[in-house]
């Protein structure tokens, strides 16, 4: 259990890292808005499976859903309507809907679930 932990930890980290520098040192045109969300659905996965290390096949659908209603509250300008001015805060919660958002956290999502399954046969299988 440790050990899967560890990964999950490693991973998240790695990710996160990722995440920051393309945050901070990349304006283009697709890996910032693309890949960056698609990545952004995955911390989110591995930061859960820190504390819960069990294969869980729900879960990236479950990870989904909740870039979704992030993506959602986006189009309902919550931010805004809450008063928020924490730019810690605004930047993770975000500020501009887009229905592309939520096609790169499908994307990513996907990418997660073939995760899960090929970790849950490799695990299962030992």
């Amino acid at each position: 259990m440790t050990r899967k932990r560890l990964l999950h930890l490693v991973l998240f980290g790695v990710l996160l890292s990722a995440e920051a520098l393309i945050a901070l040192f990349v304006h283009d045109g697709f890996v910032r808005p693309y890949a960056g969300d698609i990545l952004v659905v995955a911390v989110v996965y591995f930061f859960v499976r820190i504390f819960i290390p069990e294969n869980r096949p729900w879960l990236p659908a479950a990870v989904f859903v909740f870039a979704l209603l992030v993506e959602l509250s986006q189009g309902f300008h919550l931010v805004e309507r809450l008063g928020i001015t924490n730019p810690v805060l605004r930047t993770v919660l975000g500020s501009v809907y887009d229905v592309r958002d939520i096609v790169c956290y499908g994307v990513g999502c996907i990418l997660l679930a073939v995760y899960e399954r090929a970790y849950l046969r490799k695990t299962v299988h030992r």
